[in-house]
């Protein structure tokens, strides 16, 4: 895959991440959630759905060549997430506070400062941290 296409495939997965885990600002208190703890509170389907969204972000990581380490942690993320977040309302609270996918991609955006270290510093946007 060349430059152009892997900085096309990494803003994918921060855009993505971005809009599951912090894309929705909470005013008066200005905490940050995505779309996962929302489609969360559709009973049964409404997990699957968001470990599907997951599942696809780690898809997309694994074109960087990710250390099978790290895809082992961006796994157990999502499945922490899977597991907890079926659990009704606690579970969709606790998706709002861990954000796996943007977890996630500070696993890859770490892997890819060592060993891409300029399509790192090619970054398009500024995304929100997992402590927002």
């Amino acid at each position: 895959m060349d430059a152009a296409k892997r900085l096309a495939t990494l803003n994918r997965i921060r855009k993505l991440s971005q809009l599951m885990d912090t894309s929705i600002r909470i005013p008066v208190i200005g905490f940050r959630i995505g779309l996962d703890p929302i489609i969360g509170l559709v009973p049964g389907a409404g997990d699957l759905i968001s470990t599907g969204f997951s599942a696809y972000i780690i898809y997309l990581a694994t074109r960087f060549g990710i250390p099978r380490q790290d895809l082992a942690k961006m796994i157990f993320n999502v499945g922490l997430e899977a597991v907890v977040g079926s659990v009704p309302l606690v579970g969709d609270l606790f998706d709002a506070f861990y954000k796996s996918n943007i977890r996630n991609l500070a696993i890859l955006e770490q892997h890819l400062i060592v060993v891409e270290p300029e399509l790192e510093e090619s970054k398009l946007e500024e995304f929100v941290p997992i402590n927002s």
